[in-house]
């Protein structure tokens, strides 16, 4: 049975067009890079989420993951990243009010995710620091279209 904590994360579901762009190490910074999006859950508990982007011959440039839970107790979200580099890392989550935001504060960087949520449509910047959170740096935004 799905709570009603993981119930808000229904919106986030389904298929979108993902356009990377303002990313620092491309070149140039405003390329814009399209990838899918699959968000889906899995079993009422874990909402999944997948970026892939292309690479040569049809084969896949880059994927990104994330698993979205609920602690009940804690009444907080978490969500479990890794990626192609095999970079994994937990990020505190929260989605509310048409805001959708993971966040990490670990030894090496901190890091954000900050986003509206629409319908059709959400918009986002990955955003990182390396002084403790005095001062951010853009490390690119995010489009997602809904595709389906």
């Amino acid at each position: 049975m799905r709570s009603a904590s993981m119930q808000r994360l229904d919106g986030l579901t389904g298929t979108w067009r993902t356009t990377m762009h303002d990313a620092w190490f491309l070149e140039p910074t405003e390329q814009p890079v399209v990838g899918t999006t699959t968000i889906e859950w899995w079993h009422d508990a874990f909402v999944l989420c997948r970026w892939t982007t292309p690479g040569g011959d049809g084969a896949t440039g880059s994927a990104m993951s994330l698993a979205l839970g609920h602690h009940d107790v804690r009444d907080a979200y978490t969500a479990l990243y890794h990626d192609e580099r095999g970079v994994s890392r937990v990020f505190a989550m929260d989605v509310d009010d048409g805001r959708w935001t993971l966040t990490r504060e670990d030894d090496d960087m901190f890091q954000r995710f900050v986003a509206a949520v629409a319908p059709d449509r959400i918009t986002g910047r990955w955003q990182a620091s390396d002084d403790g959170g005095t001062t951010w740096r853009t490390d690119f935004a995010l489009d997602l279209e809904r595709a389906g």
